[in-house]
C-alpha cells in the first residue's frame, strides 16, 4: 500500500517561501512520474510541477521561475521549494504519483494514482 505524506506547509506573508515536502513509503524511483497540484476553494485541482519519466521538470505558467521541484531518491521525498509567493498561491497542495510512463506537464488529476493528503499554503 503504497502511502505520500506531504509536510511543510503553513502561512506566509507575500513575498515569503517555503518547502514542500512529500514522502513516499515506496522507492520513489518506482514512481515514472511524481507532481504537485493544488486546489483553493471553489476551484479545480491544478497542477504545479511535475517530473517525468524523462527526468525532466515542467511547471505551470502561473508558478515557473517561482517553484523549484526535485526529488530525493536516498530519502524517498518529493520537493517544491516556492519562492515570491503571492495570494494567488493559497491552496491545498497535493503531492501525487503514478507508476506509467508519463511526459511533460501530466496536467489532468484523473490520470494520478496515488494522492498524499494535502498540506495547507495561505500567503497573505
Amino acid at each position: 500500500h503504497v502511502q505520500l505524506v506531504e509536510s511543510g506547509g503553513g502561512s506566509v506573508q507575500a513575498g515569503g517561501s517555503l518547502r514542500l515536502s512529500c514522502t513516499a513509503s515506496a522507492d520513489t524511483t518506482s514512481f515514472n512520474c511524481m507532481g504537485w497540484f493544488r486546489q483553493a476553494p471553489g476551484k479545480e485541482r491544478e497542477v504545479v510541477a511535475v517530473r517525468d519519466s524523462e527526468g525532466n521538470f515542467n511547471y505551470a505558467d502561473s508558478v515557473k521561475d517561482r517553484f523549484t521541484i526535485s526529488q530525493d531518491n536516498g530519502k524517498k521525498t518529493l520537493y517544491l521549494q516556492m519562492n515570491g509567493l503571492t495570494p494567488e498561491d493559497t491552496a491545498m497542495y497535493y503531492c501525487a504519483a503514478r507508476m506509467e510512463y508519463c511526459r511533460g506537464l501530466l496536467s489532468g488529476p484523473v490520470y494520478w494514482v496515488y494522492w498524499g493528503q494535502g498540506t495547507q499554503v495561505t500567503v497573505s
